[in-house]
């Protein structure tokens, strides 16, 4: 499957630590990884749909946007 990336509003380790169990459901263990030093913040997913993960963001309290 193709890897997406993510415009999102996590911004720091904290923030990354909220997100992993939604993440982990949605797309697995090591199936994505957040640049929080990138102004971006860019997302990194392999193996899940946009949809999935701009829902598992939700849940946890986060947007993502498509780049």
């Amino acid at each position: 499957m193709e890897k997406l990336t993510f415009k999102t509003n996590i911004k720091c380790g904290g923030c990354v630590a909220t997100v992993t169990p939604f993440l982990n459901k949605a797309v697995g263990d090591n199936n994505w990884q957040v640049d929080t030093q990138n102004p971006d913040k860019l997302l990194t997913v392999e193996g899940a749909t946009a949809d999935q993960v701009k829902e598992a963001l939700k849940d946890a309290g986060y947007k993502a946007e498509l780049v």
